[in-house]
C-alpha cells in the first residue's frame, strides 16, 4: 500500500490524569497504516510509537489501523513520521471529499489489484517451472535455462514486495515474516544461479527428478528454481486470499456505515426542499414518505406509520410509530407519511454510535491476541537462528551443501507464522460485525474473555424483564355489571389523567371497548383517584378509601379479589358509578412476552439467573414465577444494586448484569460483564460491555452465544497456528519437507485461519 493509499486519522480530545496528580490533555488518533504484511510489522510499529513520550499505541494487523493516544502538544505529523521511519506508511487527515465512499471503495481495489496482478503473473510463469522440475519427461535439452528465464521474473518482480519489506526491516535492524520469505527465495534462486553458471546444472541435457524428502547430492548439480518460484506463488496466493477475506470480514461495519439515507426532504419556509443529509441540523423538520429511509434520529411530529428496523436491530417485525415517538436514522418507513423533527445528527446518531462501538471492538486487542503478538515479535529472529543452526548441523554431519541448504530454506519458509497474527483479529472482525447486524454491540475484545467464565446473570426487573409500562393484568365485575361497560366508563375517566396507572386502564379500555366517551367535570385527587361524569353517570375510580369517601363500599367478593391482587404485587383500583361499586381493576408491570423464553435459554447455557429489583418481594416473586427465575433479590435501593453484585462476586460467582436504567449504570460497571438494553438510558449503555439494540431479553443469551462462539473460533485459530509451526519446523529441520511444499502449506495456514473466522458470518439468532 502506498502513501497515497493510506487513509485517515481521526481526532478526539480527552483529559487524563498524570502520575504527578495533574491532568494532561490528550488527543486520540486512528491512523490507517500501509505496508504491513504480518503481525511482526504491527508489533514493530507499536513499539516505535510507544517509545514516544506520553504516547500509548495499539496496532491491529487485521484492521490495518493504529489507535494512538498522545499529548495534545505532540504534533500528529510526528506520529506519521515515526511510522514512515519504521518503513511503513500513514497519512494526516484528508479533506472529507477525498474520504468519501468512492475513495474508500477505490483503496482496497487498488491494493488487491496489485496483489492480483503479481499473483496471476507468478502463476503463469511458475507453473511451467514447477512442472519441468517435477516431471523428468518434460525436461528437454535446455529446460533448465528456460526455467531460469521463467523463474527470474517471479522471484524478482512478483516477489518484490517481500524483498522490499525485508530490506526496509533490515535497515532498522528488524526481521519479519517477509524476511523469511525473501531470504528463503533469494537463497534458492542464488544457489540455482551458482549451479547453472559455475556448477554442472547448466550442462545441456541435464535432468533430475523431484523428491519430497532431502537426499544427499553434490549440490552443484541441483536447481531450486521451482522452490524459489513456487514459494513466491504460494505465499502471494495466501496473501491475496487473506487480504480479500479481510475485506469481507470488515464488510459488516462498512455495510453499517452505508445504511444511512443520502438525501432528505426538509421543510423550510413551509416548502419541501431536497438536500443532502449532511446539511441537516438539530431542530430541522423533514418528511419521510413510504418506502424511504429515515434520514437521521428524530421525534415524529405528525403522522402514523410502521418502521422497519431490521437493518439496525435484526428485528423482523416493523415497529408502529406515531406523534411523540422516537425514530432512528437508516430505518425504513414502510407505512404512512411521517413528519420528523431532528434530534441528533452526524456522529451523535445511533447508527454512528453503533459503528463506533463496532470499530472500537475490532481495533482493540484481547489478551489472547496480545500473547500471539508477543510470540510473533520474537519468532522471526528465533526461526532465522534455527535455520542457521540446521544449516550448520547438516554440514557438520557431513551432508552435501545442497541437502543442508534445502533443509535450512524449508525451515525459513514453513515457519512464517502469519496465521498466528491473523488468528484473533480476523475472528474479532467477523464476530463483532455479525453481532452488529443482529443488534448486539460488543464494546471490546476483552468482553469475549469475560463471557467465558460468567456463571450468574443478574436481571433488573423493570424495563428489562418487564415492559417497564403499567398494563391491565386482570379485573373483577360486580354482579350485574358488564365487563366492557366497566372498562369503557372507567377508561373514559382515566383517559383524562396522565398517571401511569390511569393510562394503563385507558389503553386497555380503548383496545377492548373501542372509542371512549367524553368525560365532564373531571377531578383528579393526586395519589388517590379520579372522578367525572360519563354519559350521565357519576363515575369514581381509585383506592377503596377514595371510594369510601363517596359512600361506596366494596362487597366481600370484590374485596377478596382486591386483596388477592395486592398479594401478588399488583396495584388494585375500585370502580363505582351512581353510588354503587361496579368492579375491581388490577394493574401491573407485565413481563415482556419473550422474557420467559430468554430465561429458559440462559438456563440451557448453564447460567444461573437472579431477579434484582427495588419492588416489593411479592411483586418480584410474581414476575420471577412467570418467567422461570428461581432466585429473587427484592426491596433493593438503586444505590445498593452495586453492593448486591459485589456480594455475589464475593461468593465466588462471575456475574453478568443486565439493566436499562440510570440506576443500573454503576451495577453494570461493577459486574464482570455488563449488558445494557438499547432501549434504556445513555448512562446504562455507556457503562455496559455489550449493548443490546433491540431491547429484547432474548438478545442476552444470543450475545453470550455469539461471544463464546467468537472466542471458540479464536482458540481454534490459535491452536492451528501454534500446532502448525511446532509440528512443521522439526519436519523441515530433519529434511522431510521440500521448501516449495513448505511455502504452499504456510500459505494454506493463513487462508485456513481467515476462512475459519469467516464461518462466524453464518451465526444466526434463534429468534427474530
Amino acid at each position: 500500500m502506498s502513501g497515497s493509499e493510506a487513509g485517515d486519522v481521526r481526532l478526539a480530545d480527552d483529559t487524563v490524569g498524570s502520575p504527578a496528580g495533574t491532568t494532561t490533555a490528550t488527543s486520540s488518533y486512528e491512523l490507517e497504516i500501509g505496508g504491513m504484511t504480518c503481525a511482526s510489522c504491527a508489533m514493530r510499529i507499536e513499539k516505535k510509537l510507544n517509545r514516544l513520550e506520553g504516547v500509548t499505541a495499539t496496532v491491529n494487523y487485521a484492521t490495518e489501523k493504529a489507535r494512538v493516544t498522545a499529548p495534545v502538544a505532540l504534533d500528529p505529523a510526528t506520529l506519521i513520521t515515526t511510522v514512515e521511519n519504521t518503513g511503513y506508511t500513514a497519512a494526516l487527515p484528508r479533506p472529507e471529499v477525498e474520504t468519501g465512499d468512492a475513495a474508500s471503495a477505490d483503496r482496497p481495489d487498488t491494493e488487491l489489484a496489485g496483489l492480483r496482478h503479481r499473483l496471476i503473473g507468478s502463476i503463469v510463469l511458475a507453473v511451467p517451472v514447477i512442472a519441468l522440475a517435477m516431471i523428468p519427461a518434460l525436461q528437454f535439452t535446455y529446460w533448465q535455462w528456460a526455467s531460469l528465464a521463467l523463474a527470474a521474473p517471479v522471484v524478482l518482480w512478483a516477489g518484490w514486495p517481500f524483498h522490499r519489506a525485508a530490506w526496509l526491516n533490515l535497515r532498522h535492524g528488524a526481521a519479519t515474516m517477509d524476511t523469511l520469505v525473501s531470504v528463503g527465495t533469494l537463497a534458492a534462486f542464488a544457489w540455482s544461479l551458482y549451479a547453472l553458471f559455475l556448477g554442472t546444472a547448466g550442462t545441456p541435457g541435464m535432468t533430475h527428478g523431484f523428491e519430497f524428502a532431502v537426499a544427499p547430492s553434490d549440490g552443484a548439480g541441483n536447481l531450486y528454481l521451482e522452490v524459489a518460484a513456487g514459494v513466491v506463488m504460494f505465499v502471494l496466493a495466501g496473501r491475496y486470499f487473506e487480504k480479500r477475506s479481510k475485506r469481507r470480514a470488515g464488510a459488516a461495519l462498512r455495510a453499517l456505515l452505508e445504511l444511512g439515507a443520502k438525501d432528505v426532504a426538509v421543510i423550510r419556509d413551509g416548502e419541501e426542499t431536497r438536500v443532502p443529509v449532511e446539511r441537516l441540523a438539530v431542530g430541522d423538520t423533514f418528511v419521510v414518505r413510504p418506502g424511504e429511509k429515515i434520514a437521521t434520529d428524530g421525534i415524529v411530529l405528525d403522522g402514523r406509520s410502521a418502521v422497519d428496523v431490521s437493518m439496525l436491530t435484526g428485528e423482523s417485525v416493523p415497529v408502529e410509530v406515531a406523534a411523540g415517538d422516537s425514530v432512528t436514522g437508516a430505518t425504513v418507513n414502510v407505512g404512512g407519511r411521517l413528519v420528523v423533527r431532528v434530534t441528533r445528527v452526524g456522529a451523535d446518531t445511533q447508527l454512528a454510535q453503533m459503528a463506533k462501538l463496532v470499530e472500537d471492538a475490532q481495533s482493540g486487542k484481547a489478551e489472547v491476541q496480545r500473547l500471539a503478538d508477543r510470540v510473533s515479535g520474537v519468532f522471526v529472529p528465533v526461526v532465522i537462528a534455527i535455520a542457521v543452526a540446521v544449516l550448520g548441523a547438516w554440514l557438520g554431519a557431513g551432508f552435501p551443501p545442497a541437502a543442508a541448504f534445502t533443509a535450512a530454506v524449508a525451515v525459513l519458509i514453513i515457519a512464517c507464522p502469519c496465521a498466528l497474527g491473523l488468528a484473533t483479529p480476523t475472528a474479532l472482525l467477523v464476530g463483532t460485525g455479525r453481532g452488529a447486524q443482529s443488534g448486539i454491540l460488543i464494546k471490546g475484545p476483552e468482553v469475549l474473555e469475560s463471557t467465558r467464565a460468567v456463571d450468574t446473570v443478574v436481571l433488573d426487573k423493570t424495563g428489562t424483564v418487564t415492559t417497564g409500562r403499567m398494563a391491565l393484568a386482570g379485573h373483577a365485575c360486580a354482579d350485574g355489571t358488564d365487563e366492557l361497560e366497566l372498562l369503557r366508563l372507567a377508561g373514559a375517566v382515566e383517559d383524562a389523567s396522565e398517571h401511569p396507572v390511569a393510562q394503563a386502564i385507558a389503553t386497555a379500555a380503548t383496545q377492548r371497548a373501542g372509542a371512549l366517551p367524553a368525560v365532564e367535570g373531571f377531578v383528579n385527587s393526586a395519589g388517590r383517584g379520579v372522578q367525572g361524569i360519563v354519559e350521565g353517570h357519576a363515575v369514581v375510580v381509585g383506592k377503596p378509601s377514595f371510594l369510601a369517601e363517596w359512600g361506596v363500599e366494596l362487597d366481600e367478593r370484590l374485596t377478596a379479589e382486591l386483596v388477592r391482587g395486592e398479594q401478588q404485587g399488583m396495584t388494585a383500583v375500585g370502580v363505582a358509578w351512581d353510588g354503587s361499586a361496579r368492579g375491581i381493576l388490577l394493574i401491573s408491570d407485565a413481563p415482556k412476552p419473550t422474557s420467559a423464553e430468554a430465561v429458559a435459554e440462559l438456563t440451557r447455557l448453564g447460567l444461573r439467573t437472579v431477579l434484582l429489583t427495588g419492588d416489593n418481594a411479592v411483586a418480584a416473586r410474581r414476575v420471577a414465577a412467570e418467567v422461570g427465575i428461581e432466585e429473587v433479590i427484592a426491596d433493593v435501593l438503586p444505590a445498593d444494586k452495586v453492593a448486591v453484585v459485589a456480594e455475589l462476586q464475593r461468593q465466588g460467582r462471575i456475574v453478568a448484569m443486565v439493566g436499562d436504567g440510570v440506576n443500573d449504570a454503576a451495577a453494570l460497571a461493577q459486574a464482570d460483564l455488563g449488558l445494557a438494553m438499547g432501549t434504556g438510558t445513555d448512562a446504562a449503555i455507556e457503562a455496559a460491555d455489550i449493548t443490546l439494540v433491540r431491547g429484547d431479553l432474548r438478545s442476552v443469551p444470543e450475545a453470550i452465544r455469539l461471544a463464546r462462539r467468537t472466542l471458540g473460533t479464536i482458540k481454534v485459530n490459535l491452536f492451528w497456528a501454534f500446532a502448525y509451526n511446532v509440528a512443521a519446523i522439526p519436519l523441515a529441520a530433519l529434511g522431510l519437507l521440500n521448501p516449495m511444499l513448505a511455502g504452499a502449506a504456510m500459505a494454506f495456514s493463513s487462508v485456513f485461519v481467515v476462512g475459519n473466522s469467516l464461518r462466524l458470518r453464518r451465526f444466526r439468532a434463534s429468534h427474530g
